[in-house]
């Protein structure tokens, strides 16, 4: 199994959404937030998926992720059951050169966060950058999913 290797980056306006080609509605909870082994349940519209997430590496570029499709039942079932703090957002996705965008507008808890995110084959792979993209946050642990479950956007603002 190869690591996922991505790069996050704040966003700075809202034009990704005219450059979209898909939007999905995610909803996700974590069975398991320790930062050494992630598990995470994701309904995404009318698909379900388990995924492990291992520890990042020094940058917070690389970790090790597995996912498996479930069925919608058994990820409503577990979601359920995971920790306080479910996420909800909108996920676009845009085409940049080579690489696909997935630009993730959350609601909720963390209404305001807009986050996007470029998977990538290797860890100094360049990429075109739209004019949309802001500050890069790769590594910056409070924009992990699994952090903004417990530690919510709104909570942010002071």
């Amino acid at each position: 199994m190869n690591p996922e290797i991505e790069r996050k980056f704040l966003v700075n306006n809202t034009f990704f959404i005219k450059e979209s080609f898909d939007q999905k509605l995610i909803k996700q909870g974590f069975l398991n937030s320790d930062k050494n082994r992630v598990v995470r349940v994701r309904v995404s519209d009318e698909q379900g998926f388990l995924t492990i997430k291992g520890k990042s590496n020094k940058s917070g570029t690389s970790r090790f992720e597995f996912e498996k499709e479930i069925t919608l039942e058994e990820a409503n079932f577990l979601l359920e059951l995971c920790e306080k703090g479910v996420i909800e957002k909108t996920r676009y996705l845009i085409k940049s050169g080579k690489h696909t965008f997935e630009v993730d507008v959350f609601s909720g808890k963390n209404k305001g966060l807009v986050v996007a995110e470029i998977e990538l084959t290797e860890e100094n792979e360049s990429f075109a950058t739209p004019s949309w993209l802001g500050k890069e946050v790769t590594g910056n642990v409070k924009y992990y999913n699994s952090e903004l479950s417990k530690n919510p956007y709104k909570n942010w603002r002071i």
